[in-house]
């Protein structure tokens, strides 16, 4: 198992490199000038321009300047916001907390949706039920997060007025309702797709698993059949379920840019969004990097669940 944990941190290097470097190789390309923005406010003439490219070293090859970013990096340094003159580090230190709650409550929506309504299709496969499960569940797998999120805030938002249309977060000093009542919407958002998505896999494998030999032999014994469900059948059908929400997991990593920007969560896809127009690299590049290795590390972390899960896999 150590082998296999100091091969796979090994790997993460080039994975991550070769993420660092596409990444810096767009944005020094990218058309538009962060140093014009930057001087707009005021009166932009060349020689302005010329000198603060200078003073940030805009001037040099693209190439000299990524391995003045690898060598920054390779001592903890992220850089520091063109904008707002702060460490990138701190600024991915506030607003990652904020994505990282609003993924695990996506996530616990979306499982807790899809367990039940799977296991109640599978059991009741072929009646209204399934068909109403499925049904929904083509829907949200069919249904964008940004048009979702939009019906989904001017409904209980703007309509009805029962959730806050934006804003939110861990910090401000809420607490209790007010906190859940800022998360709900975009947490429901983020996970509708992954809840959809699921349902389908639960029932199909778990359809799958009741028609195996032991579970015959089961209620043949005469257990009830919630208890072969919940303590043979659903268990053993958890491992692709792992393997999907493991990678789903980095992926609403990421995906959670678009929810953020519509209620305005103070996370890291409102950070990168902001950053990207005001054409801030540093942050940019920090919260890429974030991205890359908080996915990487859920597959790993998904790889080895598969351990806990089932005794038979072993990593040699």
């Amino acid at each position: 198992m150590l082998r296999y944990l100091a091969r796979r941190f090994l790997l993460m290097i080039p994975v991550l490199l070769g993420i660092t470097f596409i990444v810096f190789a767009l944005l020094a390309f990218a058309p538009g000038s962060f140093v014009s923005l930057m001087l707009s406010s005021g009166v932009v003439n060349p020689d302005a321009i010329a000198r603060v490219r200078d003073e940030l070293g805009v001037n040099q090859p693209w190439i000299i300047r990524y391995v003045h970013y690898l060598a920054a990096l390779a001592h903890g340094n992220l850089g520091r916001s063109i904008v707002f003159d702060q460490p990138v580090a701190q600024q991915i230190a506030q607003a990652f907390p904020n994505t990282v709650i609003l993924t695990v409550a996506a996530t616990v929506f979306a499982l807790s949706v899809a367990v039940a309504a799977g296991t109640v299709s599978a059991i009741k496969r072929n009646t209204l039920l399934d068909y109403a499960a499925m049904i929904v569940a083509v829907g949200g797998v069919s249904v964008p997060s940004f048009w979702l999120g939009l019906m989904l805030l001017l409904a209980f938002g703007l309509g009805l007025h029962w959730l806050p249309i934006g804003g939110g977060g861990a910090a401000g000093g809420r607490g209790g309702w007010e906190f859940l009542s800022h998360l709900i919407l975009p947490a429901v958002t983020l996970g509708a797709e992954l809840a959809a998505l699921l349902t389908r896999l639960i029932r199909n494998t778990l359809l799958d698993v009741l028609s195996e030999d032991y579970i015959r032999t089961a209620r043949a014994k005469g257990l009830a059949g919630f208890r072969v469900v919940s303590r043979h059948a659903l268990k053993n059908a958890l491992l692709p379920v792992v393997t999907t929400v493991g990678v789903q997991f980095g992926a609403l990593l990421g995906g959670a840019v678009i929810v953020e920007t519509i209620y305005s969560w103070p996370g890291m896809g409102l950070l990168t969004v902001n950053a990207i127009q005001q054409r801030d690299l540093p942050v940019v590049q920090g919260a890429v990097l974030v991205f890359a290795i908080c996915f990487v590390l859920v597959v790993l972390l998904t790889d080895l669940a598969y351990v806990a899960i089932d005794p038979r896999v072993h990593y040699q």
